[in-house]
């Protein structure tokens, strides 16, 4: 038992105080029809357990099936440990699984050897586990103590809890407030548990202690301030002569403190045998009543199972006969007997434990804790154990148990190095940086030469462009780690393979050809031949406009293999080689795969990537409030990371979309702070990026001279610069700014560059822009719309709504001059309907512009039409004037955030705005037009 509100044994018919919240409980869980799930939240001691039995009690009276998990505070660097707990008892259904989730369950409870398997493949298998226990009547799924659940198992009880709606399926957790867990409860129904109101606190001690005097009761219920456990041991921790008031009663220390020394004071007074058993299972953590016989044969017969006897009559255990299990009453309970034993006696339980225990990753657990001197047996074990958790998504337990490897490494070489490959976990997934710094900072002090070593390298260049680095620095760290190292040059080499790959990203950063040159070096020396994704990346990212046929080929080969792909750092580095080729939309599904693992706790570089890609794909495909939603999770995550670096990619997004949507001061606004950052650093591609945001708020406002200008410093016009990629992206704003601005001569030579490079065979969006910008460049009529017909009308074009409406307009401003009216309204019109769609107001206006000179009416009927909102527009946008973000306007209107971001993607055009920031002066100016009634 955790928490404690009542007495010894007691059900659902002993609760005191507690009826209303075991009826809200039980409505939620247990009577309604289809599945929910409920978070149940309080105070230590304050009654959660008692109601988390009470309620499985009910539920499985009324023909529920129950399952039962509960954390355990000295095991929460145990994977899966809780999740063992609550699967294990529906072994007889795992046959009714499919064999890959039948495989992912057995391997991750420890039940086979085999491949560890993916955290979102795991998940899928625990529900669908549940629900063929639904054969056994509706499940009940009661989760005690997540604050000590492990990582692993709290992210698939959080994928659980998120997903059983309409499904006979419940899931009721409890933690206690005061602390944290890796359990996400955000957008879960949560009920906090309070004290015991003075009514029932008094009830609850008469009815346990009926002849306290009462002075002493009094003193009992001020300090316990209506928490159920202080209550229930507070009296009984006083003399008799207390209790009847013949004594003084002795000053009360805070209630944690106290209960804490409570729990150690009855400890005390117990047996030898039973206080050994009690520290034998408070570091198990599981209960197991045979791991507990196996730790009392060790003791050499002087201890037996009979001896919990003692604890059990003093109420600090039970015992649960039919699960074999042992149960504290309390977690403190179990904390204190750990902080009355002695280090030896710790020592002694771990190597106990180490005996016994059969499963070897807490055998390796146990052993490391035991080791008292360094011991290369047991580093490697725990190193061992590292991987394999590792392998499972587990990276914060990885680095636990390598960091405890490399204490008890007896070399100083082996030491450093495993503290090395901790350092580059940490910085590589989980965004520990500070904690990898100070890895890095030992792992130097014990071995110098560690230095040359790839972790260290590649560790080291992630603190160095997080903080204040620059990317020159960061690439020749690097590339001499790489020159410099022991590894053959073996391509099957991982920490030779996973350098490669962020030089690769060094290199675009930077943007110059002489850093392009260590990275092409290395690639020719690897054997038996370079990984291919790398090989694709190192041409399609790297210089796409040099890139060849097979290149485009192999990433499509690659990309055939993305919806099974289940390592996040593939998927990641899939979107990378599939930026310049447009290939992105390719990658959706596994993006937003690798997006929900890292909101379930998964790796955080891997989130920023899977993030950077959708918002990237969503912009091009016209997804443009999805685009700005993704670029502020991206930069809440890089804030709350430490990845500051990674800000700009974030920026760009919300950047473009301003730019795109004629809010050009925001756009401006962005941009600069893109290149404040950028220009001390290196970071060439932020500036390209930022320069790209500019000419595109230039052609909003009409400047096509500046636009001109901002596209030529990324690329020269007549020209590919190499190692430019973003100069593909940039080619429309250069061409059709060169034409508005009288430099047609420049436009002409850019689009021969272009056709010479055969960039429209690279992408077909690419395709159309080039055919844009050749026709844009005809000087003859029919051979301008001969172009604009077949860059308009290419498979594929309108995948990109918004590009595609560019070319359009410039298709009906031809047109128009052409004197072809009635076309040239069509295209028009055309683009016009994409550019509302998308809320592109500058883009709006120039397409109305256009449309009035050839004649068409844009009326004053249409006009007001758009101003118009539904309710729920109304009252969403109002929402989002006062400050609220879309998750919390979701919250508030029981929504989903999607659906607010949904609506707000038509409430922009329609009060003809075009950012967030002017939402508050539009509603103004539409409440003072009178047509907000």
């Amino acid at each position: 038992m955790h928490d404690a509100a009542a007495s010894p044994g007691t059900g659902v018919d002993h609760l005191v105080g507690r009826d209303a919240d075991l009826g809200r409980i039980v409505d939620l869980v247990v009577t309604e029809d289809v599945g929910s799930a409920l978070l149940l939240s309080g105070e230590a001691g304050v009654g959660k357990t008692e109601l988390l039995d009470a309620v499985a009690q009910t539920a499985s009276e009324a023909g529920m099936h129950v399952l039962r998990a509960a954390g355990v505070q000295f095991e929460a660097d145990v994977s899966y440990s809780a999740l063992n707990q609550a699967l294990l008892p529906l072994a007889d259904l795992f046959g009714n699984l499919s064999s890959t989730h039948q495989d992912a369950i057995e391997v991750a409870l420890g039940l086979r050897e085999g491949t560890p398997p993916q955290r979102l493949l795991l998940s899928n298998a625990a529900l669908a586990l549940l629900q063929a226990g639904v054969l056994k009547g509706p499940v009940l799924l009661v989760v005690d103590d997540l604050q000590w659940v492990d990582r692993a198992s709290a992210a698939v009880f959080g994928f659980i809890a998120r997903r059983i709606t309409g499904k006979p399926i419940s899931f009721l957790g409890a933690s206690r407030t005061e602390t944290g867990s890796f359990f996400e409860r955000s957008g879960l129904p949560q009920l906090e548990l309070p004290p015991l109101d003075d009514e029932a606190a008094t009830r609850l001690v008469d009815s346990r202690f009926p002849s306290l005097a009462p002075t002493a009761r009094r003193r009992v219920l001020e300090t316990a301030q209506g928490n159920p456990l202080a209550l229930l041991e507070l009296p009984s921790a006083l003399r008799a002569g207390q209790r009847e008031a013949h004594e003084n009663l002795p000053y009360v220390l805070p209630l944690s403190q106290r209960l804490q020394s409570l729990f150690v004071s009855r400890i005390q007074n117990l047996p030898a045998g039973t206080q050994y058993l009690l520290l034998v299972a408070s570091m198990d953590g599981t209960g197991d009543l045979s791991t507990l016989h196996g730790a009392a044969r060790e003791s050499g017969g002087d201890v037996t199972l009979e001896d919990l006897v003692p604890a059990e009559h003093d109420q600090l255990v039970s015992v649960d006969a039919s699960a074999r299990r042992l149960l504290f009453r309390h977690p403190l309970i179990s904390s204190a007997v750990v902080e009355l034993s002695t280090s030896s006696q710790r020592r002694a339980a771990h190597q106990v434990l180490a005996r016994v225990l059969s499963d070897p990753e807490r055998r390796a657990w146990h052993l490391g804790e035991a080791a008292l001197e360094p011991d290369e047996q047991v580093a490697v074990q725990l190193e061992q154990h590292a991987r394999r958790i590792l392998n499972r998504g587990d990276a914060v337990a990885a680095i636990a148990a390598l960091t405890r490897a490399a204490d008890l490494s007896p070399v100083d070489t082996e030491r450093a190095r495993r503290l090395t490959e901790a350092a580059y976990i940490g910085a590589d997934a989980t965004g520990s940086l500070r904690s990898a710094s100070d890895l890095l900072e030992d792992a130097r002090r014990v071995d110098p030469y560690q230095r040359r070593s790839l972790h260290f390298a590649a560790a080291a260049v992630q603190l160095l462009l997080n903080s204040d680095g620059d990317v020159r620095t960061a690439h020749r760290l690097l590339a001499g780690a790489i020159s410099e190292g022991k590894h053959g040059f073996d391509a099957t080499n991982v920490a030779l393979t996973d350098a490669l790959h962020l030089l690769l990203l060094l290199c675009f950063y930077g943007g110059s050809p002489e850093l392009w040159e260590p990275l092409h070096a290395a690639m020719k020396q690897l054997r038996p031949e370079p990984p291919q994704l790398l090989a694709v990346a190192v041409h399609t990212f790297g210089d796409p406009a040099r890139a060849r046929a097979e290149d485009v080929n192999e990433l499509d080969r690659i990309l055939a293999t993305a919806m099974d792909e289940t390592d996040s750092a593939r998927i990641v580095r899939m979107g990378t080689a599939s930026i310049y080729p447009d290939r992105l939309s390719a990658l959706r599904e596994p993006s937003w795969r690798v997006v929900h693992q890292g909101r379930d706790g998964g790796p955080v570089r891997r989130h920023l990537g899977g993030l950077m890609h959708l918002c990237l794909d969503s912009y091009h495909s016209g997804r443009w409030d999805e685009t700005a939603t993704l670029a502020d999770e991206g930069l809440q995550l890089c804030e709350e990371s430490g990845y500051s670096f990674f800000v700009w990619y974030f920026l760009y997004n919300k950047a473009i979309v301003s730019a795109s949507r004629g809010d050009t001061d925001t756009a401006q606004t962005l941009a600069d702070q893109m290149a404040d950052w950028a220009t001390p650093r290196g970071v060439r591609s932020a500036l390209d990026y930022s320069r790209h945001v500019q000419a595109v708020a230039s052609i909003s406002d009409g400047n096509f001279e500046r636009a001109y200008q901002l596209a030529g410093s990324v690329n020269p016009p007549g020209q590919l610069r190499p190692y430019t990629p973003h100069a593909l992206w940039v080619m429309f704003d250069l061409v059709e700014s060169a034409i508005r601005a009288n430099h047609r001569t420049e436009a002409v030579e850019h689009v021969r560059a272009l056709q010479e490079a055969h960039v429209g065979e690279f992408s077909p969006r690419l395709a159309l822009l080039l055919g844009g910008c050749a026709a844009l460049t005809a000087e003859e009529d029919d051979v301008a719309l001969r172009l604009f017909d077949e860059s308009l009308n290419a498979p594929g074009a309108e995948r990109w709504p918004f590009d595609r409406a560019r070319v359009q307009l410039a298709h009906g401003e031809r047109l128009r001059r052409s004197r072809e009216t009635t076309a040239a309204r069509n295209s028009l019109l055309s683009a016009l309907r994409t550019f509302e769609q998308l809320g592109a107001r500058s883009w709006i206006q120039r397409t109305t512009k256009e449309l009035r000179a050839a004649g068409w009416n844009v009326s004053r009927a249409d006009d007001h039409e758009k101003q118009e909102l539904t309710p729920q527009e109304r009252q969403i946008a109002q929402l989002a004037a006062s400050g609220l973000t879309n998750k919390q306007i979701a919250e508030q209107l029981f929504i989903s955030h999607r659906t607010v971001g949904a609506h707000l993607y038509q409430v922009y055009p329609k009060l003809g705005i075009s950012s967030r920031a002017a939402l508050r002066d539009a509603l103004t100016a539409l409440e003072a037009s009178g047509f907000d009634d």
